[in-house]
């Protein structure tokens, strides 16, 4: 349920606004705090309803306190932050949660007592190439012979298209869904999108859609839905009905990869999780989440565990980023 945050003037003009949203649930987030509601649960408490400052269904980070420009930034951000917090309040609920925002906001909100915790993704760095062979021989070369071998096995009888704007049927979103909940009830158990989705969004941003299509003897196959931002390509959904070896890379990493270089793109952001992006070519990035906690008791034993997990993150990423397949002088 929308329950969006805004800081007006006197006349009513809108100054800054974060946009929240009631929930029930903790699906489609990608900071998960299952394991904060089964506690709490258990303890008697009731985490949800809870109180989520995000893009919906979407980890990627963006500003999150928006403010007009013009605006003394920070006042308006405090304003904002114990307004979600009183909204919090008067709708009975446990928490705000702020997700994916920017670093220097992170940083003002974790100022501000809201609880820090930090995370990684995977992201691929252009580093100006040209190609994608020219991306290939900054790798070490091992790495380098493995990725042409995965690709040339993927595609092995196999078309892919990249389809965009006009391109994006009705036909295809139907085998596009089929890919989405087959994969996604294997691996998710419960898919949160429906079909109706995948033709509102065609209708709203078919332009800003990239749509990789694998083709068997005529037949989909698999495929994966990508996004286009002003400089970054973002990887969100992948399915498929057939199993191949590599295709999953094929279609959802190397694709991309290629398409930023030829479009002169800065990253690909392929989406929450997947150390196996590691080979492939993506480094390890940092993202952030702040947590207001109403609970004392809860707030409390949240915070010591946020310590804890911090220190892991920060250690996982350093060993992480030592393992990239880059040549010494090549890492983005």
């Amino acid at each position: 349920m929308p329950q969006h945050a805004l800081v007006e003037s006197e006349t009513g003009e809108v100054l800054a606004a974060m946009p929240c949203y009631l929930k029930n649930h903790s699906q489609g987030e990608y900071v998960f705090d299952h394991g904060w509601a089964e506690a709490y649960e258990r303890a008697g408490g009731n985490y949800y309803p809870k109180l989520q400052a995000s893009i919906p269904f979407t980890p990627v980070t963006g500003p999150r306190l928006l403010v007009r420009e013009g605006v003394k930034t920070n006042a308006a951000r405090e304003a904002l932050v114990a307004g979600g917090i009183e909204l919090a309040r008067r709708r009975n609920a446990s928490s705000l949660h702020i997700t994916f925002p920017t670093e220097a906001e992170w940083k003002f909100l974790t100022g501000l007592g809201l609880l820090a915790r930090t995370d990684r993704q995977f992201h691929w760095l252009n580093n100006g190439y040209k190609s994608f062979d020219d991306f290939l021989s900054a790798l070490s070369s091992r790495k380098r012979k493995a990725i042409a071998r995965e690709r040339r096995e993927a595609l092995e009888g196999v078309e892919i298209l990249r389809l965009t704007g006009s391109d994006l049927t009705e036909e295809v979103w139907d085998a596009f869904f089929d890919f989405y909940m087959d994969t996604g009830m294997r691996k998710w158990g419960r898919p949160y999108l429906n079909r109706e989705f995948f033709s509102i969004v065609s209708a709203v941003m078919a332009d800003r859609i990239v749509l990789v299509m694998a083709r068997r003897t005529g037949s989909w196959i698999a495929g994966a839905l990508n996004f286009l931002g002003a400089q970054t390509i973002y990887g969100r959904y992948w399915g498929a009905i057939e199993h191949r070896p590599f295709l999953h890379f094929e279609v959802c990493y190397y694709q991309a990869i290629e398409y930023a270089i030829e479009h002169g793109l800065v990253r690909v952001e392929a989406g929450a999780q997947g150390p196996h992006k590691l080979a492939r070519g993506y480094v390890p990035v940092t993202t952030y989440s702040a947590h207001y906690i109403a609970d004392p008791g809860l707030r409390k034993a949240i915070a010591d565990y946020l310590a804890q997990e911090r220190r892991y993150v920060r250690t996982e990423a350093e060993e992480l980023a030592a393992m990239a397949p880059f040549r010494k002088n090549d890492t983005p």
